[in-house]
């Protein structure tokens, strides 16, 4: 299971750095797109928005926490233990001419989503769009995960988000407007071995898309769920390193081959933009019509 806590380097000051640059120099160099992968970028759609992306130091996370900066908004970027990676993510924001700070916190833990929660509307102003994109992956068989180990799972990947969730809500409800998106997983649908626990922790994740929206939507706040299909990220690649297996497994993807972060990061920000006002409690697949394949009779 990856797990982690590393500290805070630096800790305020030198950890959270951050990089601005004026509206104009960042309109010029935002239009290029070229810190945000394939995305088409339009320079102003979230200026004045505060967004917190939970696990942003690598993968879908520091591609979603580029792309939105690149579009205006101030990026609260969040790590557990890849400090590293949180800071090479702020960097390329602060080169491309955009707002970012960086803020350690493990998500499942109780105590850091509160300070995380304070810390970035202390330092970035408050939230209004929450990107709830961490999560863990334990791959035990269903009699070697221990128990411990599935709440451990189930604290960071459903109680951390629905935490998180409540505390940006509450403000975004006093607003009377916000986005929240939760990042899902193919998984939430399909079975695989050996993921008891992040299968069903994604499945409760969606769930909670649901139930969050009919509350809040009548408050100004709309609820969406992205649901990536298999990625091309380090987590994915770290659990197939076999070459021939990764292209037997692209060849069943109707696409024939794996999606690209960036791929994510295009539907996580139009559910969190203001095109999609009249999108709330969905479930987005972008998985190239792979659940559409294991959905379908043989």
């Amino acid at each position: 299971m990856r797990r982690g806590g590393g500290p805070d380097p630096g800790r305020r000051g030198r950890d959270r750095r951050r990089g601005h640059r004026s509206g104009r120099d960042r309109r010029q160099r935002g239009r290029g797109g070229d810190n945000c992968g394939g995305l088409a970028v339009r320079p102003d759609r979230f200026d004045g928005d505060t967004v917190l992306i939970t696990g942003s130091s690598r993968g879908i996370g520091a591609a979603t926490a580029r792309a939105f900066a690149a579009e205006g908004a101030r990026v609260a970027v969040n790590y557990r233990s890849d400090a590293d990676g949180a800071v090479s993510t702020r960097e390329a924001i602060a080169d491309a001419g955009g707002t970012a700070e960086v803020f350690q916190a493990d998500i499942g833990r109780e105590a850091d989503v509160a300070r995380l929660a304070q810390e970035v509307e202390a330092s970035l102003g408050p939230v209004s769009i929450l990107i709830n994109n961490a999560a863990l992956i334990d791959r035990s068989s269903m009699f070697d995960l221990s128990l411990e180990a599935f709440d451990t799972v189930w604290q960071a990947n459903v109680r951390g988000l629905f935490q998180l969730s409540q505390l940006a809500a509450a403000g975004m409800v006093e607003r009377g407007r916000g986005a929240i998106v939760h990042v899902s997983s193919i998984l939430a649908r399909l079975g695989v071995v050996n993921r008891c626990a992040y299968i069903a922790s994604k499945g409760a994740v969606e769930g909670l898309t649901r139930a969050m929206a009919l509350e809040l939507g009548p408050k100004g706040v709309r609820v969406n769920a992205v649901s990536p299909g298999l990625i091309a990220t380090e987590a994915l690649l770290a659990g197939m390193p076999d070459p021939d297996l990764q292209a037997a497994i692209q060849r069943h993807i109707p696409e024939g081959r794996f999606g690209r972060p960036d791929e994510i990061t295009a539907a996580i920000l139009f559910a969190a933009s203001p095109e999609a006002s009249y999108l709330n409690g969905a479930i987005i697949p972008v998985d190239a019509a792979l659940g559409a394949r294991e959905s379908t009779p043989a």
